[in-house]
C-alpha cells in the first residue's frame, strides 16, 4: 500500500512525472527507455514509494487529473483495460474538461467555474464512486444532490430512475483528417474517427440494452475499439484490432456486439477508427507568385462512392504573412466567392450538392496591400506554403458505412422501445497543401 501524499506533495511529484518541472535533467526511473509512455496512466515517485495509477493529462494550459481505485492485486500490474476505475476516472476527468475548457481564454470565468467544481463533484462522485461524469448537466447549488442509489442492483453511474415509453436515440458521428499534397513522392493520408453517442430512456435500476454496429460487404473493419465502462462484457478479439499494423484476413470484422446497462445521461458508448480506402474529396491546389500577383487554381473532386447531400460544404483559402487582398479577379465553375471582412481569407461556399460531374474548379488572380499588425501571421505558411481547408457535414451517412440497425437493439424491459437511429460524417483538419511549394509533411502512410 502507497498512501496518497498531501496536495502540494502530490502536485509537485506529479509535475515532475510529467516534465513540466525539471525536463531539462535526465532523471533515469523517469526519463529512460524502460518508461516511455503512450497513454495517460502514470506511475508517480513519493517519498513512501511509487503511486500507480495516476491518471493525468495535459490540455490547454491545465492538468486534469485523479487517482483511481484498483480493488486487488498490484503486483504483478494488471492490464489497464481490466481495470474499471481507468474508464470511470478518465470520463470524470473528460466531463470536468468539458465543463471548465470552455471558460480557459476568460481568467475571471475560469476561477468561477473552478470554484463551483467542489460543489459539482460532490453530486457526481459522493464518496469517490462517480454516479455522473457529465458535469455541465450539474446544478451548482447544493439543493439537487443526488442521493446514492438505494437500490444494490443500480450501478453507480445510473443516478436516476426514468418512467415512460422506453426510448434509445444513438448517432454514430464520424470525423475525418485529411492531408492532401498532390506530389509524385509524399503520400496523401487520410484517418476516420468514430463516436457512438447514445442515450437511453429506460425504466429500472439497471435496464440491460444490446446494441450492434454493422458494416457493409466488404468494408474495412473497425479498429482501435474502446468502451465506455458501462458495457457488461465484449470479444477481447474487437478491443485487439489496431490500427498500428497493416489489415489482413485474420482482423477482427465483427460483430460488434456492446451489451451494456445505460448511465441516465447521454454518453459516448464507444470509439473507434477504420482505415477507408480514400478521402470523401480529392483536391489539388496551386499558387504561385507572378510579380506582384499571385494566381491560385482549386479543383475539387467528390468521390463517387460519397453520398452528393451536404449541410454544408465550403473551402477556406487564408492568406499568411500577407496584407490585405487589395485586388481579387476569379472565376468559379460552382457555387459562390466570399472575401472575409479582414480581407486576408477567401471563402468558396459550394453548398449542399456537388454538380453532375462531381468536379467543382476555382482560379483566380489577387494583389495584396500593406501588411498590418491586425493581419494574420503563421510560422508555417511561410513564402508559398498555403493551403486549402474544407469544412462540411454530411447527414444519414458515415465513410466507413457504418450504421445501427434499429432491430438490433435489444432492450430486456416491457413494453415496446422507441429506437432512433442517425449517422454523420464531419471534416476536421482536412487540409489540402499548395502543390508548388513545401509542406508539412505526414512521413507515416495510413495505408500500406
Amino acid at each position: 500500500h502507497v498512501p496518497v501524499p498531501s496536495d502540494s506533495s502530490f502536485l509537485k511529484a506529479l509535475l515532475f512525472e510529467l516534465r513540466l518541472v525539471g525536463e531539462h535533467v535526465f532523471v533515469e526511473q523517469r526519463d529512460s527507455c524502460t518508461r516511455i509512455c503512450h497513454s495517460c496512466v502514470h506511475s508517480v515517485a513519493t517519498s513512501t514509494g511509487e503511486l500507480w495509477p495516476v491518471l493525468a493529462f495535459h490540455k490547454s494550459g491545465l492538468i486534469y487529473a485523479c487517482v483511481p481505485l484498483v480493488e486487488g492485486t498490484l503486483e504483478p500490474r494488471p492490464p489497464l483495460l481490466t481495470i474499471s476505475g481507468l474508464s470511470q476516472g478518465l470520463a470524470l476527468l473528460l466531463g470536468i474538461m468539458d465543463y471548465v475548457s470552455p471558460s480557459r481564454k476568460n481568467e475571471a470565468e475560469l476561477n468561477a467555474k473552478i470554484g463551483q467544481l467542489r460543489i459539482l463533484l460532490v453530486q457526481a462522485c459522493p464518496l469517490g464512486t462517480p454516479l455522473n461524469t457529465n458535469i455541465c448537466s450539474l446544478s451548482s447549488s447544493f439543493q439537487d444532490i443526488q442521493e446514492m442509489p438505494v437500490d444494490k442492483d443500480q450501478p453507480a453511474w445510473r443516478s436516476s430512475s426514468y418512467k415512460g415509453r422506453p426510448q434509445v436515440n444513438v448517432c454514430i458521428t464520424e470525423k475525418v483528417k485529411c492531408m492532401q499534397y498532390d506530389q509524385r513522392d509524399v503520400v496523401d493520408t487520410w484517418q476516420v474517427y468514430g463516436t457512438v453517442n447514445c442515450k437511453c430512456d429506460i425504466e429500472g435500476s439497471a435496464p440491460n440494452v444490446t446494441l450492434s454496429l454493422s458494416l457493409p460487404t466488404n468494408a474495412p473493419p473497425l479498429q482501435d475499439i474502446v468502451v465506455h465502462h458501462c458495457v457488461t462484457s465484449v470479444d477481447p478479439a474487437m478491443l485487439l484490432s489496431t490500427s498500428a499494423e497493416p489489415l489482413h484476413d485474420s482482423v477482427y470484422n465483427g460483430p460488434y456486439k456492446f451489451p451494456f446497462i445505460p448511465p441516465s445521461d447521454s454518453f459516448n458508448l464507444c470509439y473507434y477508427t477504420s482505415q477507408v480506402p480514400v478521402p470523401p474529396i480529392l483536391g489539388c491546389y496551386q499558387l504561385v507568385e507572378e510579380g506582384s500577383q499571385i494566381k491560385i487554381t482549386v479543383n475539387l473532386k467528390l468521390h463517387e462512392s460519397i453520398k452528393n447531400s451536404f449541410e454544408y460544404c465550403e473551402a477556406r483559402i487564408p492568406f499568411f504573412n500577407r496584407g490585405p487582398i487589395a485586388q481579387l479577379e476569379y472565376k468559379v465553375s460552382y457555387g459562390q466567392l466570399d472575401l472575409s471582412r479582414e480581407k486576408s481569407l477567401l471563402v468558396w461556399v459550394i453548398g449542399q450538392k456537388f454538380p453532375k460531374s462531381l468536379e467543382v474548379s476555382l482560379t483566380g488572380t489577387l494583389s495584396f496591400g500593406t501588411a498590418g499588425k491586425e493581419h494574420p501571421t503563421d510560422y508555417v505558411c511561410t513564402g508559398n506554403t498555403a493551403y486549402v481547408k474544407m469544412y462540411f457535414r454530411i447527414p444519414d451517412f458515415t465513410l466507413t458505412g457504418c450504421y445501427v440497425d434499429q432491430h438490433s437493439v435489444q432492450i430486456f424491459v416491457p413494453g415496446k422501445p422507441k429506437i432512433t437511429a442517425s449517422r454523420e460524417l464531419i471534416s476536421s483538419d482536412y487540409y489540402i497543401w499548395n502543390s508548388k511549394a513545401p509542406a508539412p509533411m505526414v512521413y507515416k502512410p495510413l495505408l500500406e
